[in-house]
């Protein structure tokens, strides 16, 4: 029985998302940024509502269109050196200065956020003042509390308009600060038989060598294309989300990378270049000893008879023994 492969199209996004992501992109890279950049970043967003997001930003004068010998480019304003900070900036008129010493604090730490211990020590305030005025600033729409997965049980603040970056939300691989160990497993064999599949069908193809190994390899776009059609995703995610899956296979052994020059423009590209992956077998099976547990323990050098951390009580090694 066929596989029946069900295409999901994936929400529109809100345009003020959208702006704002733009937004941070120019900040990131303050030469400007090329609409390729922005397709990397947002592979998910139509090429028209990049496009009415780009204009909406170009005619409220938050970017600027400049020409270079790659292309277009777009580049924040001088005057809007803080994007679209400035709107909430207003808000903070009639504060007292603690109050904007605090907001200036958790502006600096970014979109990486910052804990309330740090701000107090940074602002020299007492704790009960520090979380008068953090209540305060959330009831403006000023700042906002995202858990960390980092520390469950503390709170970072950052600006209301920000993204949390990956590393305090985890990305597509944490839910609730909780790591989803099955969905990235499913990722992975999913992207495994993707480029199996591809180069099954290269060496069906019969053609000479060279053209059956150039015909296995898959783009992370392809993959990353493949995967979204599958709709086993709840979340949506980002080809560096695919790069990341695929880069486990690349330390188990099951697949190789190559990088290859692209021209400006090609779907999937970054700078110019390409990143194009393929399935491998391994030439020979690897050897009892690289097989065992030992081979790969981070705390190789602290175990021994006797110790804390010894081969009798080695769980790892139990389970290889039995298997």
């Amino acid at each position: 029985m066929a596989d029946v492969k069900v295409k999901v199209q994936p929400p529109d996004a809100d345009p003020v998302e959208i702006e704002n992501r733009i937004i941070e992109l120019c900040h990131q890279f303050p030469h400007g940024i090329t609409d390729q950049v922005i397709q990397n970043e947002m592979p998910h967003i139509e090429a028209q509502q990049r496009a009415v997001a780009i204009n909406r930003l170009l005619s409220m004068g938050q970017l600027d269109l400049l020409r270079s010998n790659t292309g277009l480019l777009y580049r924040i304003k001088d005057s809007q050196n803080a994007g679209p900070v400035s709107f909430f900036l207003s808000k903070m008129k009639g504060s007292d200065n603690q109050e904007k010493l605090v907001y200036q604090i958790i502006e600096d730490a970014g979109n990486k956020g910052i804990w309330s211990r740090d701000i107090r020590y940074k602002s020299n305030l007492p704790l009960t003042e520090i979380n008068k005025i953090l209540k305060n600033l959330e009831s403006k729409k000023l700042i906002k509390a995202v858990k960390s997965v980092a520390a469950s049980k503390k709170k970072v603040y950052m600006l209301y308009n920000l993204q949390p970056d990956r590393s305090v939300t985890g990305g597509a691989w944490y839910s609730d600060q909780d790591f989803e160990s099955e969905f990235v497993e499913v990722l992975n064999q999913q992207c495994f038989k993707f480029l199996q599949t591809k180069a099954e069908t290269a060496r069906e193809s019969k053609q000479n060598p060279m053209i059956q190994r150039n015909s296995s390899f898959a783009s992370s776009h392809e993959v990353w294309k493949y995967i979204c059609e599958l709709g086993i995703s709840k979340v949506e995610l980002s080809m560096e989300d695919i790069e990341t899956i695929l880069n486990t296979l690349i330390y188990d052994g099951k697949v190789e990378m190559t990088i290859i020059a692209a021209k400006e423009g090609t779907v999937g590209s970054v700078d110019g270049h390409m990143k194009l992956y393929r399935a491998v077998n391994p030439i020979i099976p690897p050897t009892g000893l690289v097989r065992a547990p030992c081979g790969l323990c981070p705390v190789f050098d602290d175990c021994h008879e006797g110790g804390e951390i010894s081969p009798s009580n080695c769980i790892y090694m139990t389970e290889w023994l039995e298997f």
